[in-house]
């Protein structure tokens, strides 16, 4: 399957503890991430991520791409509802995508652990069906 990966700055750190703690499912999918989130999960896991630009340089607007022309299965986006910044990607057009598109996307740890044992025991593979 195919991951994508953004983290607002505020939740970077969650975001690679939760790679770090999952690397072991992650590593046998497809992942990309907007540049400095990919950047810093890669240095501290090893992963191997594809990195588009930095969100606020166009990166999130890559990923949205991505998922418009069905090329990503899953959207783990770590996002700050009380602290976000300008400069921060727009949750909104790509969750508005992800909706469009029926792709998985988890805002939150929570969500992202449920979704991630959901890979693991095979419950998300009915996207792979429909390539």
């Amino acid at each position: 399957m195919h991951i994508a990966l953004i983290a607002h700055d505020s939740k970077k750190e969650l975001m690679i503890q939760f790679c770090i703690a999952y690397s072991g499912i992650l590593s046998k999918h497809s992942l990309c991430a907007t540049g400095t989130t990919g950047k810093q999960v890669s240095e501290a896991t090893g992963l191997s991520i594809q990195q588009y630009l930095i969100g606020s340089q166009g990166g999130c607007q890559q990923i949205g791409a991505k998922i418009s022309c069905n090329e990503i299965d899953l959207l783990i986006f770590f996002r700050d509802p009380l602290n976000r910044k300008p400069n921060e990607p727009n949750e909104h057009d790509l969750l508005r995508l992800c909706d469009v598109h029926n792709i998985p996307a988890a805002t939150n740890i929570a969500t992202a652990e449920a979704l991630i044992m959901a890979l693991e025991r095979g419950d998300l593979d009915w996207r792979e069906l429909m390539r």
